[in-house]
This record gives structure tokens, C-alpha cells and sequence, in this order.
């Protein structure tokens, strides 16, 4: 026997809607969410309900919430951006590389918004190699993005291009920042530690072997003091400060960067790493075995 009512030529057949209709009813009655703050309000209450883990909430949160992101709101700003001058010395760039614990950088010829390329830190490896190759040789295509682009878009990208750093733009067209791949991730991982970060668990303050320290930027002023068996304080002794690190960039007057030191109460102050605007690291050594090494 025919079928009474044949499909249209030419459409596929559509699919059997396999719910039931109590489910038809509860969906009608709970519709999803109109808005990301409900969303993640319906990920809250997934949670509540043992649906999904924490840390997956979490994540799933930073992913909504990278979709409203640019590039803007997490560059690094220009003027903590670590360089290198194309008419640099060898020993000069060899010397920032190590002291910034980077791999890639930024290279300028003449004003630093001349940006001419991107230079890999293992890279110099052949230069010290071979002295006779020209730097420029070495340089990759930087590339640009402006403030405003999207953090999804910008991740996308990243992954086809294989770039893993790129400098922002902002609406004037001059260097705003510079963002890696690693900023975009940590907006849906949260912080990727490195070579620098150790856990808190294992202490804040650490003897080196040249009788110096590394000491945490978020160390309390009260545990530098016990460690040291110094007062430390600022010019303003009214003043107080919870971290030393707090405490060095109010005395310098600036944020801190790579390389700046300064001399307080009787201990010798380095900057070693700095992150998000940060100190992470400090190399302290007391004042006159400083002097010494010097």
C-alpha cells in the first residue's frame, strides 16, 4: 500500500523527535538561559547538584566570560614590555634574555615603537655559534593585533598561525602592549606557573649558593624582617605595608621592573621576575656583602 501522505521530493526526511512529553512540558515550562549571568548561575546550580566538578565550573565560567575580553584588558603595557635593540651589543641582548627568562622578544631599531621583528631566545644560540650571521636573519614576523580584538579571535589565530606572541595596537595606531598565548590561556586556566613560581607550600624566602636569597614579592615585611634580623621600613616610617614588594614599589615610586634595585634598610634589593604588574621575585643580599661581590 502507498504511503498516504509521501514525502516532498527532494527534502530529507526530518528526524523523530524521540522525547517524551513530560520532557516537551518540563523544557517548555524551564527554558535555558537568556543571558551569560544566568548561564553561569545554571553552572552554579550544576554544581550544587553534583552534575559537574568545581574546577570544571570554574573553567567553563572563564570561557563564557573571555567572550566579552580583548586584548586590551590583558596585554602587557608598553612600558613593561622587555625589548631588544637590533644595535645592541651580543653580550648586552645575551644578558637581558637571561635575566627576563623569556622566549620570545620584541626587537626595535632607532625608538622602541619601531618594532622589526620578533627574536627567539634560543636563537642567540647560533649566534654565539656562528658570530658571523647577521641578527636581522634571525628575526620572525611580528605580528599585530589591535586593543580591541576579541580574546576567542585572538586565540583562533594564535593556534593557526603558530605565533605565540603579538603586539597591540591601540585606535591611534602605536604600541599599546604585547599579549602570548600564555595570557589567553590563563584566562580560562588561571595561572600557568613557570621556571620562577614555586608552590607556597615550599616557603618564600630560599638561600642561594652566592650567599644572596630569592624572596617572594608577596613575602610579608614582617617574615623579611625576622629572616634578615633587620627592621625593614620605608622612608615614611608612619607608613606600613603588608608585602615587601608592596613596600620596594612604593619606595621606588613606580611599578618595578627586571633589573632595578634598591638599597633599604641595610638589604640589597634586585628585581628579578615581575608578572601582571607584579614582583614576583626579589634577589636580596645584605648591603655590604653586595658591595662585596661588586
Amino acid at each position: 500500500m502507498s504511503d498516504p501522505h509521501p514525502a516532498h521530493p527532494g527534502r530529507p526526511p526530518e528526524r523523530e523527535d524521540k522525547r517524551t512529553f513530560l520532557q516537551k512540558v518540563a523544557e517548555f515550562i524551564h527554558p535555558g538561559p537568556d543571558s551569560t549571568e544566568e548561564l553561569i548561575e545554571t553552572l552554579a546550580e550544576a554544581e550544587d547538584n553534583q552534575v559537574i566538578g568545581a574546577d570544571s565550573r570554574v573553567m567553563l565560567e572563564r570561557v563564557i566570560r573571555m567572550a566579552d575580553m580583548t586584548a586590551g584588558d590583558v596585554m602587557v603595557a608598553a612600558p613593561r614590555m622587555d625589548l631588544v635593540n637590533i644595535d645592541a651589543p651580543f653580550d648586552e641582548m645575551l644578558h637581558l634574555v637571561i635575566n627576563t627568562a623569556h622566549s620570545r622578544f620584541p626587537v626595535y631599531q632607532g625608538e622602541r615603537e619601531n618594532i622589526i621583528g620578533i627574536l627567539m631566545a634560543k636563537d642567540l644560540l647560533k649566534l654565539q655559534r656562528a658570530p658571523e650571521l647577521n641578527i636581522r636573519a634571525l628575526l620572525r614576523p611580528a605580528a599585530f593585533v589591535p586593543e580591541s580584538k576579541g580574546l576567542n579571535d585572538l586565540l583562533r589565530e594564535f593556534r593557526g598561525n603558530r605565533n605565540h606572541l603579538a603586539i597591540v595596537i591601540d585606535e591611534f595606531g602605536r604600541m599599546a602592549g604585547l599579549i602570548t598565548i600564555e595570557d589567553v590561556l590563563e584566562q580560562i586556566v588561571g595561572e600557568i606557573e613557570d621556571e620562577f613560581d614555586i608552590p607556597e607550600d615550599d616557603g618564600d624566602i630560599f638561600g642561594l649558593a652566592d650567599r644572596t636569597y630569592r624572596v617572594s614579592g608577596d613575602t610579608s615585611v614582617e617574615r623579611v624582617c625576622e629572616a634578615f634580623d633587620v627592621l625593614v621600613q620605608g622612608s615614611d616610617p608612619h607608613e606600613t605595608f603588608e608585602t615587601i614588594g608592596g613596600l620596594i614599589a612604593h619606595e621606588m615610586g613606580h611599578v618595578p621592573k627586571r633589573g632595578e634595585h634598591l638599597q633599604l634598610s641595610g638589604l640589597h634589593f634586585v628585581v628579578l621576575h615581575t608578572k601582571g604588574g607584579a614582583v614576583r621575585w626579589f634577589k636580596v643580599s645584605r648591603v655590604e656583602e653586595a658591595s662585596a661581590s661588586d
